[in-house]
């Protein structure tokens, strides 16, 4: 499978978990969203608030390559978290509607990717301001690979509430 049709499949899964944990994280109280469980950002809401720190990290560095200028343009005018663990949004309905709109900025944007585009570079400064330059297509997959990653602490945070998040294989979307 060609790399462009990987990350449109990824970005795909990633919206319907996306999509199905706030629906499952919906269904706690404001006191159950904040309560600290020990995790590393402490909160199911503080878990999903890094998650959208993590993207719009990313995505604002993504905005810089040339094929993504006009696709992440959203972006660019966004301010950097000043770090991972900033709680961008308190409001568990605020969070949720920027959610929704990342998710179909980034399937919009996945899909107008070449091939070519993808096996370019990108240079970028990490949070330390440290540079760095690196495959394209590699840093998005550690997009995606982010995402996975911290959906299962939310997913575990769950079902330490009682809610069962359901099915999370990408199996179901395969063609």
């Amino acid at each position: 499978m060609p790399l462009h049709s990987q990350f449109s499949l990824l970005a795909q899964y990633n919206q319907l978990m996306n999509q199905r944990q706030y629906d499952a994280a919906g269904l706690l109280s404001h006191q159950d969203l904040n309560k600290d469980c020990g995790a590393f950002f402490q909160s199911v809401l503080g878990t999903l608030n890094h998650l959208m720190v993590g993207d719009l990290v990313w995505l604002k560095r993504f905005a810089t390559h040339p094929s993504s200028s006009q696709a992440l343009e959203y972006f660019s005018s966004l301010e950097k978290p000043k770090s991972l663990d900033t709680l961008i949004f308190d409001d568990f309905e605020t969070l949720k509607a920027e959610r929704k709109l990342i998710d179909e900025l980034i399937i919009k944007w996945v899909d107008g990717l070449s091939e070519a585009d993808l096996q370019t570079s990108l240079q970028y400064h990490d949070m330390a301001g440290d540079p760095y330059h690196k495959s394209f297509g590699n840093l998005i997959h550690h997009l995606f690979l982010h995402q996975v990653h911290h959906r299962g602490q939310v997913t575990t945070l769950l079902s330490q509430f009682g809610v069962d998040f359901g099915e999370t294989d990408i199996l179901e979307i395969l063609p």
